[in-house]
């Protein structure tokens, strides 16, 4: 694949008005000021990235520009004109798109379909799908997807084919503004490789970019302006020269964090988890041991199996061989149930479809699993003690543990998530991309936290694809590539030969 240049926009910025210019918006909500006072602006060519902790404005912000809510104050400029957003349709019609991370394609329709879809061609009311596969074909080429067939059903692409899609939608619709809101949270190394290619076709193309994100490596990488959020403000704007990681950090918390990671001074103890053998639909003849106070890594490429692992460990995904014990006693195969109550916990990928009930409160949340297994329970106790104990040692930030979970940030969801497993007697704790989604500041906690879980004797299985979080939480790291393990490395490795190992084949 050629090298990306984003360094500078396509178009000489400087020289013409803003794309899209934002000026002195405010919203309150009961309780809540949302934004004060908020300016921004964005050029064609121009990659203007947007960062803040979650609470700092950004949702508001772009649910202001997707029309989805009214501001109290202030005004947005399209082009030059006053821009009156009173719903999605009016930014739709000044060429605004919106890209999230919940992709709003249609699974049972076409590739086509989907492109087009608000804008079909045809005649008296006939739907002209030669016209719309053909209309599809010359937009996914001029954005590198030339080989995803027009024809074909949405529900059957990845996560990077849809996301292709929706681009795709934008420029039929002939967006000039296309804002994503952090569009690599749920894709692979080589998929966020291929979307930044994406990127800077639209940049040659003139368009301009808002790019919501967490990931400071992204933000350097493809960023030609930042914006930092805090507390529902604009904090700074600075060019890539200038927001430099421990900048960018020391502007978005107040504060210099130092260093993310807590230091690996952790000392593991006696074999905990121990997996020989398994196989499956996805792995194959994998071998795990984990040690308590332990965090073994697992990495390796999209498609390598990291979330099988830990799913048939949890016995969630089927396995055809192999065993899995936790303390020296063998766990069922394919049972959920008997790997709760032999002390395995799974916080998984996905944690709002998986990992939360969104209508439910903090308290039922975390209590999901000490309710259903008596047994398998930590402690006996009130309820309402044992929940407000797992909130408090997570450090959940609350106003109540009645709270409905969803109206929480983030990282706080999160913390519910593994909380509830301090309820139970767990020993084995399996962490799926721990922290995606969650701003710089709530991952520094989440990383103290998984720390501290480790030296109260926890043994942990983390995977990520944040190869900094790897090497950075780890005593030794696995790397998987279809399906089997390719090699051990030391935490103290470096991301070349933790690259290098994930290129290899299994079949080597």
């Amino acid at each position: 694949m050629s090298s990306i240049d984003l360094t500078e926009p396509a178009l000489a910025a400087g020289a013409e008005q803003p794309l899209l210019k934002a000026s002195g918006l405010s919203k309150q909500f009961p309780g809540v000021r949302a934004l004060t006072g908020v300016d921004f602006d964005l050029m064609r060519g121009e990659v203007h990235c947007l960062i803040g902790e979650n609470g700092a404005g950004k949702s508001t912000f772009v649910k202001i520009l997707a029309g989805a809510i009214q501001p109290d104050g202030g005004e947005i400029v399209v082009r030059g004109e006053r821009a009156g957003l009173t719903g999605p349709r009016d930014a739709k019609e000044l060429g605004l798109a919106f890209i999230f991370q919940e992709l709003s394609v249609v699974d049972g329709l076409t590739v086509a379909e989907n492109i087009v879809l608000g804008s079909e061609p045809g005649a008296h009311g006939r739907f002209d799908a030669k016209s719309a596969s053909a209309t599809a074909r010359k937009i996914l080429l001029g954005i590198g997807f030339d080989t995803l067939d027009p024809d074909m059903r949405v529900g059957r692409l990845s996560t990077a084919e849809k996301q292709a899609v929706m681009i795709a939608k934008a420029l039929c619709a002939n967006a000039d503004v296309i804002v994503m809101d952090e569009p690599t949270s749920p894709l692979e190394e080589q998929e966020v490789r291929r979307l930044f290619q994406v990127i800077a076709t639209l940049k040659q193309q003139g368009k301009g970019i808002v790019y919501v994100s967490h990931k400071m490596r992204e933000i350097e990488e493809i960023g030609d302006r930042v914006t930092v959020f805090k507390d529902g403000a604009r904090v700074a704007t600075l060019s890539r020269a200038e927001a430099t990681p421990r900048e960018l950090i020391r502007l978005m918390v107040g504060r210099d964090l130092g260093d993310i990671f807590p230091a690996k001074d952790r000392r593991p103890g006696r074999e905990v988890l121990k997996v020989r053998g398994l196989s499956g639909a996805r792995i194959r003849d994998v071998d795990v041991t984990v040690r308590a106070g332990e965090i073994v890594g697992v990495a390796g490429l999209v498609g390598a199996g990291r979330t099988e692992l830990l799913r048939s460990i949890f016995g969630a995904d089927e396995v055809s061989e192999g065993e899995v014990s936790v303390d020296g006693n063998k766990v069922s195969a394919n049972s959920v149930r008997a790997a709760i109550r032999s002390g395995i916990g799974l916080v998984p990928e996905e944690r709002r479809g998986q990992g939360i009930v969104g209508v439910l409160s903090v308290f039922d949340n975390v209590l999901l699993p000490w309710q259903e297994f008596p047994g398998s329970r930590r402690e006996d106790g009130e309820p309402e003690i044992v929940a407000r104990q797992a909130v408090e040692s997570m450090s959940v930030k609350t106003p109540s543990i009645r709270q409905r979970i969803s109206l929480l940030s983030g990282g706080n969801q999160q913390k519910v998530v593994v909380g509830k497993w301090l309820t139970m007697q767990t020993r084995v704790l399996l962490l799926d991309e721990p922290t995606r989604g969650i701003d710089i500041g709530a991952k520094r906690e989440i990383y103290k936290l998984i720390d501290d879980l480790a030296k109260s004797g926890l043994a942990i299985l983390l995977v990520s694809s944040e190869l900094p979080e790897i090497l950075g939480l780890c005593d030794r790291i696995l790397v998987l590539n279809n399906g089997q393990v390719v090699g051990e490395l030391s935490g103290d490795a470096s991301e070349a030969e933790v690259i290098e190992l994930s290129m290899l084949h299994g079949d080597q």
